[in-house]
């Protein structure tokens, strides 16, 4: 733990601990702290925000909110959200709410120090009322155990490393957070796009794939997925979106993400 909780009443205003990084995002409109060590959110987080396709008012989802990059992202670009995130490391959980705080979001979002899979075994009330949330998302660990070698810092690799049935259990409380008609979209490695499919099947119609390039001609590494609950109509892949341009820069579509908050529309 920090030095001072972030969450600790008796820490001076604007104060960071030293085991601590303050962070901006969105060319710095929000300033976010984060670990110096273990898991630290990036762009992913903030393409994951864009892509969700919500209006003000609504209610919203995150499972895994870390230290709340992607909710604070989406709060900015749609005010008047209500996000509930589940986070099962208090130390994130803390730091989700005191970001929140910091950024002018706090009673817009709400924070479960919960594991998710758990909740969802047991039937746990600590998660909203089933179909009473209007989108839902994730930026699930992205290696399964056993198949990578694990982070030496233990946060790290407990927010990178999922149980071979982790995502599907994932998906599966989205699914039954969400209303009909609502969307469950995820950020994932490219080279699994077949595993995330499989637990969108049967649980989502209407699924669009847009990739995330490096760079023009290169492979993409990243992919979102995105389902609309009780739609039958196909899959669609978009073109999808190039990272980097060949000075090695964003480009204009990337920089309009992640510094303007842009949105990203799937649909």
């Amino acid at each position: 733990m920090p030095n001072a909780s972030p969450a600790d009443p008796s820490m001076p205003t604007g104060a960071i601990p030293p085991s601590l990084t303050e962070d901006g995002f969105l060319n710095g409109r929000l300033r976010i702290l984060q670990p110096e060590k273990g898991y630290r959110a990036g762009i992913d987080a903030v393409f994951l925000a864009a892509s969700i396709p919500c209006n003000t008012g609504d209610h919203v989802f995150e499972a895994g909110i870390g230290t709340g990059v992607a909710a604070l992202c989406l709060a900015y670009r749609v005010p008047g959200l209500q996000v509930t995130g589940v986070e099962i490391a208090a130390r994130y959980a803390l730091l989700a709410e005191e970001n929140a705080r910091r950024n002018d979001c706090g009673s817009g979002v709400r924070v479960i120090h919960a594991d998710i899979k758990e909740a969802l075994r047991r039937g746990s009330a600590l998660l909203p009322a089933a179909g009473s949330m209007a989108h839902a998302f994730a930026n699930p660990p992205y290696f399964e155990e056993g198949k990578a070698t694990p982070s030496p810092v233990a946060l790290k690799a407990g927010a990178h490393n999922f149980g071979p049935e982790d995502l599907d259990l994932w998906v599966k409380a989205m699914h039954g957070l969400i209303e009909t008609r609502g969307t469950a979209t995820i950020i994932y490695r490219a080279e699994a796009l077949a595993r995330v499919l499989a637990t969108f099947e049967g649980r989502f119609g209407d699924i669009t794939v847009a990739p995330l390039f490096p760079r023009a001609g290169l492979a993409a590494t990243r992919i979102i997925v995105q389902g609309v609950k009780g739609s039958r109509a196909p899959l669609q892949i978009l073109p999808g979106l190039i990272l980097h341009g060949d000075d090695g820069k964003f480009t204009e579509a990337a920089e309009a993400v992640l510094r303007e908050g842009a949105a990203w529309p799937m649909r």
